[in-house]
């Protein structure tokens, strides 16, 4: 186990002792709507656009340094989903004569339930609206998972350190001044980058211009909160595998249960931190017995 990782299980052990002593008030806007951070950044995807190349899986799959996905075919990379080697994947929707691509990655969320269910803080939402994953603090609960309305984080079941696997936006490119590998490479701008401002106005700005083009709607505009990859389709969003939300977040109505159940999350907290403990206790254990480290 490296240094910040048991710096870390230490400190979460030692608040576990003391949380059961400590008031931590209760948010007060706990049901407050949340709004994307002024620097927000995303994607918008238009399935009229795409001609389903793949081009961004490949880019994706080597920009974030990922093992080819042969599990289905041993001879190509060809992942047919979301999952421990995949970030990025399109998909098609064929029905009555009706056909259309879809992009499906992390739609980093405005309020993102994977965050809100992850107590430890291992998924935050950071920098420019990103919703990101530290492995130093992930306990493999995988709530994240099961929170996650959009079935997007995937675990490394095969890897003896696991990680949850998800579209970071390309954080590290940015921090290059680059843009998402998914976007640099579609030869026809099916998925573009931009300011969460500039996508939402280009978004209206294709609907105004050919109404009858589209469905109604921008996806994400609302949907869930609303997230910072907005769609535009030809078919129903549903067709696409797109969840039908409310404009609620997720997050949101859970907050006011928690806040109202567990009095400011000091249940849960002194929880994780004994479960931490408990790892930090078997992890010597097992060095002690001349197990791995």
């Amino acid at each position: 186990m490296d240094s910040s990782r048991r710096s870390f299980l230490k400190g979460l052990a030692y608040a576990g002792a003391t949380a059961a002593g400590t008031v931590i008030p209760a948010a007060a806007n706990a049901s407050e709507k949340r709004e994307a951070p002024s620097d927000a950044v995303g994607m918008l995807y238009d399935t009229t656009l795409c001609i389903g190349c793949k081009a961004c899986v490949v880019a994706c799959h080597e920009a974030n340094d990922l093992p080819p996905d042969n599990r289905q075919d041993a001879l190509h990379d060809a992942p047919t989903a979301l999952n421990d080697r995949t970030k990025n994947i399109i998909k098609l929707y064929e029905e009555d004569g009706v056909r259309s691509y879809m992009k499906q990655q992390c739609m980093h969320c405005v309020d993102p339930a994977c965050v809100g269910a992850c107590m430890i803080g291992a998924l935050q939402k950071r920098e420019y609206g990103i919703v990101t994953w530290e492995a130093n603090r992930c306990i493999g609960c995988r709530y994240c998972q099961v929170a996650c309305p959009y079935n997007v984080p995937k675990f490394e079941w095969e890897s003896a350190a696991p990680r949850i696997v998800k579209c970071e936006l390309c954080n590290h490119r940015l921090a290059e001044g680059k843009i998402p590998a998914c976007c640099e490479v579609c030869p026809r701008e099916a998925v573009i980058y931009g300011t969460y401002e500039e996508l939402l106005a280009e978004a209206r700005q294709r609907q105004a211009d050919n109404p009858d083009k589209y469905v109604p709607g921008i996806y994400g505009e609302h949907d869930g909160g609303g997230t910072q990859v907005l769609y535009l389709s030809h078919v129903p969003f549903e067709k696409l595998g797109l969840p039908t939300l409310s404009d609620e977040a997720v997050p949101s109505l859970n907050r006011q249960i928690q806040h109202g159940v567990y009095k400011g999350m000091i249940a849960p907290a002194a929880l994780y931190a004994v479960l931490g403990g408990v790892m930090l206790r078997n992890r010597r254990t097992k060095n002690k017995d001349g197990g791995e480290a």
